[in-house]
């Protein structure tokens, strides 16, 4: 069975550390997070099926937080909290949260809720452990990717820079949205995003040059072809670069919500 990853967002680092050992040892793969923009930043990366979500955070709201996460949906929550008035926890779970647990807790109260979400997710499917747009299958619980039935080799930066571009279902992100979200440290350095996405357009298209899964949006940075998500997609158009128009005009393109 495929190992379920789990976010701990939690301001605490004792906790977090204890929290994310149990996890660990229960067989989950476990990420950590001390505050709201790391969660977010590990959201992106990880793509977690449940995040663990204090209320109280150094740099906002945890609340906060869990509705943010709520409208990806992408991942279970769980909210941790010492507020415990019934006012409290259905605020909480109106946010989105699937479950609210008010601290102190035992570890077995905590692990038996995390087993359940985590069952749940299995169960609904809620979230997709591979993609399939066209003739491209996308493999996350084997960071693969199939092109025309073909296996295609890529890097571990290559795989997560085409996985964050296709999950953003023809959303343009810009340079540094990508250095964020796909790569695993701190880079900053836009032409990084180029040279990657060149090596990788060299193995995944039929025409480098003409790149129609990997589009080129200008001024702003790459996206995923649309069309490959709606699997709708026409063989004998290419198109290169994509002009943003400015929200006045006419023919402006609307781009599904990103992730």
């Amino acid at each position: 069975m495929i190992s379920a990853h789990i976010s701990i967002v939690e301001s605490n680092p004792h906790l977090r550390s204890l929290l994310g050992w149990h996890l660990q040892q229960s067989g989950y793969t476990v990420s950590q997070s001390a505050s709201l923009q790391q969660g977010r930043d590990a959201f992106y990366k990880h793509q977690p099926a449940l995040v663990i979500v204090d209320s109280d955070l150094p740099d906002g709201d945890g609340l906060e937080l869990s509705h943010w996460l709520y409208e990806q949906q992408k991942s279970l929550i769980l909210l941790l909290s010492a507020r415990n008035t019934e006012q409290d926890i259905v605020r909480g779970l109106k946010t989105g949260a699937d479950d609210y647990l008010t601290k102190p807790f035992g570890m077995q109260e905590f692990l038996a809720r995390v087993e359940a979400l985590v069952r749940r997710m299995r169960t609904t499917n809620a979230v997709p452990l591979s993609m399939e747009c066209k003739d491209l299958k996308i493999d996350l619980a084997q960071r693969r990717v199939e092109l025309r039935g073909n296996f295609i080799e890529l890097t571990p930066q290559e795989f997560s820079l085409l996985y964050v571009l296709a999950q953003a279902e023809g959303n343009p992100l810009s340079r540094s949205e990508l250095l964020q979200r796909a790569w695993p440290e701190a880079i900053d350095n836009p032409r990084t995003v180029d040279t990657h996405v060149l090596s990788l357009r060299k193995k995944i298209e039929f025409n480098p040059r003409q790149p129609h899964i990997i589009q080129t949006v200008r001024n702003v940075g790459y996206r995923f072809n649309p069309e490959l998500i709606d699997n709708s997609v026409n063989s004998s158009e290419t198109d290169t670069d994509i002009t943003v128009l400015p929200a006045s005009a006419s023919n402006l393109t609307r781009f599904p919500s990103s992730i």
